[in-house]
């Protein structure tokens, strides 16, 4: 089976071209390919996509082409789609990106199967990183704050099941992390990682604001959702957070019968991140 994996440099996609070792698989990339099984392309241009003999397909979410992709992806005869959704969705917090992404594939007639992660343990690399390489410290609003974060990898492993594997068709799986863990404790498991003491100073939502502005890149773009100033459609945010116990929350274990990673495993597989310079 002919595999395309659209977003195939990004954390997810990356690592679901590792689980796809022994199939014969195409990596869409936007910029000059440069590995083997690389082939150019952008979803953003439905026109240009390498559908010819492909036969399932790991769907990054674009929304603005989401139709008109899937409608050339059936037209060439892809007779199953893996979508990389949001958690957000089955919390009823996202009808504007992942959704219509998520309809379109639906609507096509094929095999679909939409993979829902929460909250990534990768975005304490992205918001975190450059304060603990640099000073050995982490400035946090909300050291209390609790929640299931899910590796990169239990997503990757998910989406190569359903891709690879009948029993998905038709089904959201949504992914979190096995355990309730704050931001002190995530900190704490960063710092066993790396064998470094490390510091968590509490901050002002403010001052986290003016902090993550200034640090660009995923902070800068994620800063007034992540500190609640907005909520996900990017409306003014009127909630109060907390995690809900009644809910029920699944994991990479429920698809694949393997443990889902802990944040410690995920500290321990960046360690290497943490402590690099760039």
């Amino acid at each position: 089976m002919k595999i395309l994996v659209t977003g195939a440099r990004g954390n997810v996609g990356r690592l679901v071209l590792k689980g796809l070792a022994g199939h014969e698989v195409l990596a869409l990339t936007r910029s000059a390919p440069s590995a083997p099984g690389e082939v150019l392309g952008d979803l953003a241009e439905p026109g240009t996509l390498p559908l010819s003999g492909v036969e399932a397909m790991f769907l990054f979410p674009v929304p603005e082409s989401a139709e008109e992709v899937v409608r050339l992806a059936v037209r060439a005869g892809v007779r199953r789609i893996v979508t990389l959704s949001s958690g957000a969705v089955t919390f009823g917090e996202d009808d504007s990106f992942h959704l219509p992404v998520e309809r379109a594939v639906e609507a096509s007639g094929v095999e679909w199967t939409h993979v829902r992660p929460g909250e990534f343990m990768l975005n304490k690399l992205e918001l975190w990183g450059p304060s603990i390489r640099a000073e050995g410290v982490v400035r946090d609003p909300f050291p209390d704050q609790a929640w299931y974060p899910v590796h990169e990898a239990d997503i990757a492993d998910v989406a190569v099941a359903a891709l690879t594997e009948d029993g998905h068709a038709g089904r959201a799986h949504t992914l979190n992390g096995p355990e309730l863990i704050s931001h002190r404790d995530q900190v704490a498991a960063i710092s066993a990682a790396i064998g470094r003491e490390l510091r968590f100073e509490q901050v002002t939502r403010a001052r986290a604001r003016e902090l993550y502005l200034a640090q660009g890149g995923f902070a800068a773009a994620s800063a007034d959702f992540l500190l609640g100033y907005e909520d996900y459609s990017g409306g003014e945010s009127t909630e109060e957070w907390a995690p809900d116990p009644s809910i029920e929350m699944t994991t990479m274990k429920d698809v694949t019968g393997r443990p889902a990673r802990t944040f410690a495993q995920w500290a321990s597989d960046h360690a290497h991140d943490f402590l690099r310079q760039v």
